[in-house]
Order: structure tokens, then C-alpha cells, then sequence
């Protein structure tokens, strides 16, 4: 079945239509899958599209059709495949159109959860329709991880030539006095994170760090810290051992390179999460924040399942460092127990990504699993 409408709800911001714009792209260029991606905010999205004309109802960019969702859409037709990204709700305009024959994917959120084996690939009932559940996980029981067939290559030839990522920096017009010695870290976050410790703590730290802030909602928290009441795009900041470098919001492509070329990399939601871990560095995840405290599960499930097999004492460090960021207060220690592991907890990433990368891919068993109900005709 070549013929797939995605239908995508921007919730969390950039994660929502990271991972659908992605999953698009990769349906479309490696499975040769005709995409209608179907977007209810075309004003966030475009921040990840350049190309993106907020103007225009539909066109066509990367070979990919991108439609605008809303109140006012009048749907043709329903697709063969459609994909319900993140539990979206289709409009009831188009379920009309839909008939027992159309495989309907609900594609879940990413979660290490162990009850997210025994629910992948379910399905329930909606009338004449049914509704097939596809859960993204770390173990192969799962949907897997999105990831194109040669990110990981691509970003080990970043990680290893000093002048590609020189190269890189210089695009983005940012200073080339960095020296072998002086730390790269990558930060992208919720607002409500405890920005003020963590760049106290880089302030504070015994080596020189190099911090990369892609423009987001967090740029007044540190403005305020550096005792500024705004700052823009391209602007550079000092304090102690810190040197932070406000960077514009970067595409897709910039922002994995970007990972590749740091050596820790502060990471939320879930397109930059997965992003962190194909880099093969080590990254702090800050989850999309819950109530009840739903994300802390997720997040506790998460560091079980990644790092077990970890030195315990790299383990404990990166534990706490999570969770200290979660919880949204971290200490000036907690930090350098973290960067006191470095070393060993580079090792490991490198190996979970490896490990990680030996599994099929999202896109590739989603292709499979569509085939197989067709083929069942369920």
C-alpha cells in the first residue's frame, strides 16, 4: 500500500510535528510511500519547514504533500494507509469517508514503559472501522525507534572531524576560539526547567564549557541570569568558566548535526530525545511534564531500561542528573559528579546507540506491520 495520509496535532510544540515530519520524510524517501501530511498549526510548523507557506491550504515540499487541518478542510477522500500520530482524533468528516478496507494506524507516544510490549499492535473496534495501535519502544517486541537508514554514520563522521564541526559552527557565525579543552553542550528545554542551577553550575564548573541555545521559549530565564533583560539570535554571554551561544531555531538536518558535534546534549520531549540518541553522546532528557507526575514514571523507566549494564557509579551520576533536572532543582555537585563520569558514560552512549541502531527501525516494521493487515485483510 503506497498511498498514506499522517494526521498531526501540534501539542508539545515541536515534538509532535518533529516526529511526523520525519516519519514523512522517511516513509516517503526510503519506502516511496505518497505522503499527505495533514497539520492543524501550520505557524509552529513552518519553524521546522522552512519552505512551509502558511498561506497556502496545500503544496508541496520534499515530494511530500502538506495540507492544512482545521476547521474549515474539506476532505476528498481517505487515504489507504492513515496515520493518527499521538492519539489526534480524525475529524468525523473523514472518518465518514473511511470503509473497512483502510488500515487505521493510532501511532502512540514513546515510552520504555514495560506495558508498552503487551499493548503494541492491538487493536480495537469503531463501528465498521478498526483502529490498530503502534507503539514506538527499546526492545524489538515494539515499534522500535525512527531513525533513516544512515543517520548514524552520518553523525559518527561529525563526532569524529574536528573540522567538519569547526565548519558547522562557522554557518551559524559562531566564534572558532573554542579549544580542544573547552566542553560543548547542547541545550533545548521546557521553560519551566531550573535553567538558573544548571548554567550556575556550568558558571561554576572547573573547565571551560561552550553552551548552544537553539532560540525557544527559554531565553528570558537566561537572559535574566546573565543580568539581561533580552536576548536575541546570535548573541554571545559570559560568565566564569561559561561562554552560552544563542543560536537560531534550527532545521531538522542543523540540529542533528548540531548533537553529533557536542559532547552533552540537554534534550526534551520526544523528536530531539530519539535525536540525542542516535548522536551517540551523552544527553540529559527532560520529559514533556504531566500531571500527577505521569513524566517522572516515563522518565524512571526510561533510565532503567537505557542505562542497565552502566558502571554503577556513571550510572547513579547520570540518574541523578535527570532527575535533579526533572524535579527542577539541580545542585552545583550533581553536575560534577555527572562531568566526573564523562568519560565512562561517552563510552556507554556510544554502545546503547550501537546496540539501539541493530534493532529495525520504526519506519521500516510500520511498512511491515501495514503490509501484513493488508495482506490479512483485518
Amino acid at each position: 500500500m503506497k498511498n498514506y495520509d499522517v494526521f498531526c496535532k501540534v501539542v508539545d510544540n515541536f515534538g509532535d510535528i518533529g516526529v511526523c515530519w520525519r516519519l514523512a520524510k522517511q516513509l516517503r524517501t526510503e519506502d516511496g510511500i505518497s505522503i499527505r501530511l495533514w497539520i492543524d498549526d501550520l505557524y509552529i510548523a513552518r519553524q521546522l519547514i522552512p519552505a512551509l507557506d502558511i498561506t497556502k491550504r496545500i503544496q508541496t515540499i520534499e515530494d511530500i504533500t502538506i495540507a492544512a487541518w482545521d476547521a474549515d478542510t474539506a476532505f476528498d477522500r481517505a487515504a489507504e494507509v492513515i496515520i493518527e500520530a499521538f492519539g489526534c482524533e480524525l475529524p468525523e468528516s473523514y472518518l465518514a469517508l473511511m470503509q473497512p478496507g483502510n488500515i487505521w494506524i493510532n501511532l502512540e507516544y514513546l515510552s520504555a514503559e514495560p506495558w508498552v510490549e503487551g499493548f503494541h499492535a492491538q487493536h480495537s473496534k469503531r463501528g465498521k472501522l478498526t483502529r490498530h495501535f503502534f507503539f514506538p519502544g527499546f526492545t524489538q517486541a515494539t515499534g522500535g525507534l525512527l531513525r533513516e537508514h544512515d543517520i548514524i554514520e552520518n553523525n559518527q563522521k561529525i563526532a569524529a572531524d574536528q573540522q567538519l564541526q569547526s565548519d558547522f559552527l562557522r554557518q551559524l557565525n559562531l566564534p572558532q576560539d573554542q579549544d580542544s579543552a573547552t566542553l560543548k553542550i547542547s541545550l533545548f528545554s521546557y521553560p519551566h526547567a531550573p535553567l538558573n542551577d544548571l548554567l550556575a553550575a556550568m558558571a561554576a564548573s572547573a573547565e571551560k564549557i561552550c553552551c548552544y541555545v537553539p532560540a525557544t521559549g527559554i531565553l528570558p530565564t537566561i537572559a535574566a541570569f546573565f543580568g539581561r533583560v533580552s536576548i536575541g539570535v546570535g548573541e554571545h554571554l559570559h560568565r566564569n568558566k561559561l561562554s552560552l551561544h544563542v543560536l537560531p531555531f534550527l532545521s531538522q538536518t542543523d540540529y542533528d548535526k548540531l548533537l553529533a558535534s557536542c559532547d552533552i546534549n540537554f534534550v526534551r520531549g520526544e523528536d530531539s530525545w530519539i535525536r540525542a540518541i542516535w548522536a551517540g553522546k551523552p544527553f540529559i532528557w527532560q520529559p514533556y511534564r504531566q500531571t500527577e507526575d505521569t513524566h517522572l514514571v516515563k522518565l524512571n523507566a526510561f533510565l532503567d531500561v537505557f542505562y542497565t549494564g552502566c558502571a554503577e557509579t556513571a550510572r547513579q551520576a547520570a540518574i541523578h542528573l535527570h532527575s535533579t533536572w526533572a524535579s527542577e532543582q539541580v545542585s552545583v555537585s550533581a553536575w560534577q559528579d555527572y562531568l566526573g563520569n564523562i568519560g565512562t558514560l561517552e563510552t556507554f552512549a556510544a554502545q546503547q546507540t550501537s546496540a539501539l541502531a541493530s534493532q529495525p527501525d520504526l519506519a521500516t516494521n510500520l511498512v511491515i506491520y501495514i503490509e501484513k493487515l493488508h495482506h490479512n485483510n483485518i
